[in-house]
């Protein structure tokens, strides 16, 4: 078998704040031990509820926020003890796309100087060989050459998610962690922005980590989909496995809100009680008893790990 591009075993990523005047202090668990392997080429998406840690997820892998615990390791080398002139070098084989594209791009920038700051930061090439890379990726991403010159709130919010995307290729890196990039835009604009993001996949051998709450979009453009519940992987396989045949509850519950196109089709919804339990504050044993039509005494107690239940198809849970 060919080494995982990424492979992440048991992250943590624990925050520390402090509450009323007192000051006193509790831990937030945003990642609680998640063990994810993206392949070379390959999307790997990230699903789950606002809060359930999958952009700190993103942004731990990166580095751009201190893991608390875990191994983080790209092509096979371990990336959690590097320096930070290290990190710079490989910053340029891992690259992130923004949910917002307006704050996520300087606004007192030019679009040629936003695209240029990474070539800038990382010397590549001389200034002709910028200004010719920076010419094709503008065309790649649909804009002018005269439209270089403009700044980020001259463009809609597609074209600026553009612009976010054409500067993370920029260094053409081999892993992208896209945070919820569609998210802010309309449904026309999500699909070409989704069909770009494609087709720049295709034609570099790129791999995704596509963060998303969108199940459809999800769908259309993941290989393998890992469910995220209160900082922890709940159940991961290929996608059609877990769209097709959802093991773990909350997964199902999940997809009985996924709208169906056919009218006739009466489809069960699975309406969870209760509200999302704090991640300063986790229940015991399975994080999802509280609100698991599924949940018995057992699951107040025991912690379910995330197991093999049919070949290449892992869940969280004791009844599965």
């Amino acid at each position: 078998m060919r080494m995982p591009l990424l492979e992440v075993t048991n992250l943590k990523q624990h925050f520390t704040t402090k509450k009323g005047f007192v000051g006193n202090k509790t831990i937030v668990k945003a990642v609680d031990g998640v063990s994810i392997t993206i392949e070379e080429g390959k999307t790997l998406g990230i699903v789950g509820e606002s809060g359930c840690g999958k952009s700190s997820l993103g942004r731990s892998i990166l580095r751009l926020v201190e893991p608390t615990e875990g191994s983080i390791k790209f092509e096979g080398q371990e990336i959690t003890n590097m320096s930070a002139k290290e990190m710079k070098e490989l910053r340029k084989e891992m690259q992130i796309v923004f949910q917002d594209p307006y704050a996520s791009l300087n606004p007192r920038r030019t679009v040629r100087q936003i695209l240029e700051a990474p070539l800038i930061i990382h010397n590549i090439g001389n200034k002709t060989d910028r200004k010719e890379l920076i010419e094709s990726l503008s065309e790649k991403i649909g804009l002018r050459k005269e439209q270089l010159s403009n700044y980020p709130h001259e463009f809609s919010g597609g074209q600026r998610q553009r612009i976010g995307i054409a500067r993370a290729m920029a260094l053409n890196p081999k892993l992208i962690i896209a945070d919820e990039p569609v998210s802010a835009l309309d449904v026309s604009v999500q699909s070409q922005v989704l069909n770009l993001m494609l087709e720049l996949q295709q034609e570099r051998n790129l791999s995704y980590m596509f963060i998303s709450h969108d199940l459809s979009v999800v769908q259309h453009i993941s290989d393998k989909v890992a469910v995220m519940y209160l900082g922890k992987v709940v159940e991961i396989a290929d996608v059609a496995k877990v769209y097709d045949t959802p093991i773990h509850p909350y997964t199902r519950a999940l997809l009985s809100a996924l709208p169906i196109p056919d009218p006739t089709h009466i489809k069960s919804r699975i309406i969870l009680q209760g509200d999302l339990p704090s991640p300063s504050n986790p229940p015991t044993g399975c994080t999802f008893h509280t609100r698991c039509p599924m949940a018995t005494k057992e699951c107040k107690e025991i912690v379910p790990p995330l197991e093999e239940k049919e070949p290449g198809h892992f869940a969280a849970c004791i009844h599965v």
